[in-house]
């Protein structure tokens, strides 16, 4: 395939992203400098407005594997994919009521900070373990999935790519911290929109406007929409994308740390919310805007498709060439665009490395050395960022390695979800419980997943719709047919032809319910023994006609309002015993995280730290 170079304006236009994003976190770095904490460096001092965090939240989880995978998703299986709205919405709505109320009163900085005060360190170092190989794994694809595509279409450097997205977000990580991440974030959430608006305005101006791309759309069965058939091996229905694409986006966002990291990084639980709610609708429009661009394509290659004839080799190019079609005879354009995809990147590896980060400064070195320089942080933003980078090397060498990350990012988040509704929902659990009740959870999901890669569903539960060449030039034309495999065990046709949406159902189920019975095989959890801030009562929902049964239901916990109430306006310490106390390491001081109440605006502000001196 020959490559479409990029012009001198192009360049100018991706290089200034790349600039401001530097500069945003030399700024940041020059502020700050006299406030060199973990807290400021981590979590913003704790004092973000909702909307640079929601802006950040929704360009984190929007990388480029959205900007390009998502209209390709379209261009070959339909408009199905706008059923996400459905499950960005439970998503947020369980991770503002559900899970941030318990994570921003605790006072914690990273979320695993919760599973040691629910359970012990055995359980929280699982689960951070787990989380750091996921995310390392991730980012690196993300870095290395938008260069490659970039690469064999445009023709634009793909090391120079790779090496460029890793050195510019560490270089901000490191220097600015979260506050950094967060306004580099906005500034690169609104490049997206620019560009995917340019796509949408320049697009459909090609195909004849909006109203031909909607006719020829259906007529290609692209908006076909709603599938009810409850078959869960079937790859897009109404009820994969809704359910089991909740369960997926709230393992990798609910409790996700750069999720929460931000979140606690507002100045109360009232912002962190509205920062969540804003955040929905920001995933909405771009959820929106890759619909219709991946319809505006499919109108423009309904005659030719690029893929089948063999002018690109993978789907993740067909946004890419597009955009290289559209804008051919209009220079610095098609930069924007590779600005708009590469701020995905940006913004998903920043989060990454600032979140890495935060959960080993927090959960292994601090717990290890407790006196040890806060800037060490900044010095772990600098590995991971090296690591992530060098993490995209390997992905070039690893094949279709795409799909698998994101896999394994569903069949992480799972189990994840899983443990921590089990902190949370589920007071009678113990320890053991959620540590087998993990273990198992991550058993079930990488054992279908795993299974799927070995054993592809068959054709007919993921096979794209039609496609046509009929006015291509046919110069190197690849037959796209299913793999047939000789031998199939039966266990393939059903559990490993599993939509893989579903992966992280299986897992956060199969971790709950293993975790509740091993916990009553063992000797269920005393309430009387954990802190009410530590449970979110779910059952008060159910049981609201009698105190009698919420108090049952509450499994000895107090939640009595008015003591608990009365326990965080008084600033007393929540948590007894030795695990309560996470030393900083601050000059020989540590911090005791206070919630605060404020009676006025009925919402906890940003907690209240008080310090104890050691002698």
């Amino acid at each position: 395939m020959e490559a479409k170079n990029f012009a001198v304006w192009d360049y100018v236009v991706f290089a200034a992203l790349f600039i401001i994003s530097s500069g945003i976190g030399v700024f940041f770095a020059i502020k700050e400098r006299k406030k060199a904490t973990s807290r400021e460096f981590l979590v913003g001092g704790r004092q973000m407005s909702f909307g640079p965090v929601a802006l950040s939240l929704t360009a984190s989880f929007m990388s480029a594997v959205t900007v390009l995978g998502a209209p390709s998703e379209v261009y070959r299986f339909g408009a199905s994919f706008l059923l996400f709205f459905i499950a960005y919405t439970f998503v947020i709505i369980f991770t503002s009521e559900l899970f941030l109320p318990v994570f921003y009163r605790s006072g914690i900085t990273s979320t695993y900070e919760y599973l040691q005060l629910r359970f012990n360190k055995s359980v929280r170092y699982a689960a951070t373990v787990i989380y750091i190989v996921q995310t390392i794994l991730y980012t690196g694809v993300v870095v290395y999935a938008p260069a490659l595509a970039l690469n064999q279409v445009t023709g634009f450097d793909l090391w120079g790519s790779v090496f460029a997205t890793g050195i510019v977000c560490t270089f901000y990580c490191t220097l600015g911290g979260l506050k950094a991440v967060v306004w580099t974030d906005a500034f690169q959430m609104v490049v997206m929109i620019v560009g995917f608006l340019t796509v949408l305005i320049q697009g459909s101006a090609h195909a004849g406007g909006l109203h031909n791309v909607l006719e020829q759309s259906t007529n290609g069965s692209r908006l076909n929409i709603f599938d009810f058939d409850v078959d869960p091996l079937r790859r897009h229905t109404f009820w994969t994308i809704s359910v089991g694409g909740t369960f997926t986006w709230l393992g990798i966002y609910g409790v996700n740390q750069s999720t929460i990291q931000r979140c606690i990084s507002c100045k109360t639980e009232k912002h962190a919310k509205l920062a969540l709610y804003f955040n929905l609708l920001g995933l909405w429009i771009i959820l929106v805007c890759a619909v219709f661009s991946g319809l505006i394509m499919y109108s423009h290659f309904k005659d030719c498709d690029p893929w089948t004839s063999g002018i690109i080799s993978a789907p993740d190019q067909l946004m890419p060439y597009f955009v290289m079609e559209i804008f051919s005879t209009m220079p610095g354009l098609p930069g924007l665009f590779v600005a708009c995809a590469f701020s995905g990147t940006l913004s998903t590896v920043a989060a990454s490395i600032n979140a890495l980060a935060t959960v080993t400064f927090e959960d292994f070195v601090k717990t290890c050395f407790p006196h040890l320089s806060d800037k060490l942080s900044t010095w772990i933003s600098l590995l991971f960022g090296v690591m992530c980078t060098s993490m995209a090397v390997a992905a070039s060498l690893m094949g279709g390695v795409v799909q698998a990350a994101l896999s394994i990012h569903g069949m992480c988040g799972g189990p994840m979800l899983g443990l921590f509704s089990l902190g949370i929902v589920f007071p009678f659990v113990n320890w053991k419980g959620a540590l087998g009740g993990l273990t198992i959870g991550i058993t079930l999901s990488f054992w279908v997943a795993i299974g799927a890669f070995i054993y592809p569903a068959p054709a007919s539960k993921t096979w794209p719709l039609p496609l046509s060449i009929d006015q291509c030039v046919l110069s190197n034309v690849t037959e796209s047919v299913p793999s047939v495999l000789s031998s199939r065990p039966a266990i393939a046709d059903m559990w490993y032809s599993l939509s893989y949406l579903y992966y992280s159902a299986v897992g956060c189920l199969g971790c709950i319910a293993a975790g509740i019975i091993i916990s009553f095989l063992t000797g269920h959890q005393s309430g009387k023994d954990i802190k009410p801030l530590l449970i979110r009562p779910v059952c008060n929902l159910f049981c609201f006609w009698s105190k009698k049964y919420k108090t049952l239901c509450w499994c000895g916990v107090q939640h009595d309002s008015g003591a608990e109430q009365e326990n965080v306006e008084n600033g007393r310490d929540w948590k007894q015993g030795a695990e309560s106390v996470f030393q900083n390491g601050l000059g020989g001081e540590s911090l005791v995280h206070v919630p605060g109440y404020d009676p006025k605006d009925k919402s906890y502000n940003s907690m209240v730290l008080e310090k104890i001196t050691h002698f």
